[in-house]
C-alpha cells in the first residue's frame, strides 16, 4: 500500500501519518518508516545526536497495524490507542534509517482490539510492544 491506500484507512495526515508503505501477509501487518532526519520530533530529540522518540516508534507500530482492519472498519469510525504493555526498547532508531514493522492483530473484543508489535532497522529488534485499540466512532 502506497501513502493514498494507507489514507483511506487511517486518519492521520500531515507530520502525524507516520507510515511509509504497508502491506498485509497472511493476517499480519508490514509497514515501513523512512527515517529522513527532517521529521519534527527530531529537531530536539536530540539535537546533537537525534533519536526517534520511544513515543513515536510505538505510534509507528500502532499504525501499521490498522492495515490489518483494512476492510473491516465501518465508515465513520476510528481508530483510538487504549493501551500499551510490555514495551522494550533495544536499539535506537535514528535519520538515515529503514523503520520496518511486524505487527499482528492477537484478539478482538470489539470495540477493542489487541495486537503486538516489533519494529527492526536492518533485521537489529529496536522495539517490541504489546498494545491495544479501540475502533469507534468519530
Amino acid at each position: 500500500m502506497n501513502i493514498e491506500e494507507i489514507k483511506k484507512i487511517l486518519p492521520h495526515r500531515d507530520n502525524m501519518l507516520l507510515i511509509d508503505e504497508a502491506e498485509l501477509i497472511d493476517g499480519k501487518a508490514y509497514g515501513k518508516k523512512y527515517i529522513t532526519g527532517d521529521e519534527f520530533f527530531l529537531k530536539g530529540h536530540f539535537p546533537e545526536k537525534p533519536v526517534v522518540p520511544g513515543v513515536i516508534l510505538c505510534e509507528i507500530l500502532a499504525q501499521s497495524v490498522c492495515v490489518c482492519l483494512k476492510d473491516g472498519m465501518k465508515e465513520g469510525t476510528l481508530p483510538f490507542f487504549t493501551g500499551l504493555d510490555k514495551v522494550k526498547f533495544k536499539n535506537p532508531v535514528q535519520p538515515g534509517d529503514t523503520f520496518e514493522t511486524e505487527c499482528e492483530i492477537t484478539k478482538v473484543r470489539e470495540p477493542f482490539y489487541f495486537a503486538k508489535g516489533v519494529g527492526r532497522v536492518n533485521g537489529k529488534v529496536c522495539v517490541t510492544a504489546e498494545f491495544s485499540f479501540a475502533v469507534t466512532g468519530k
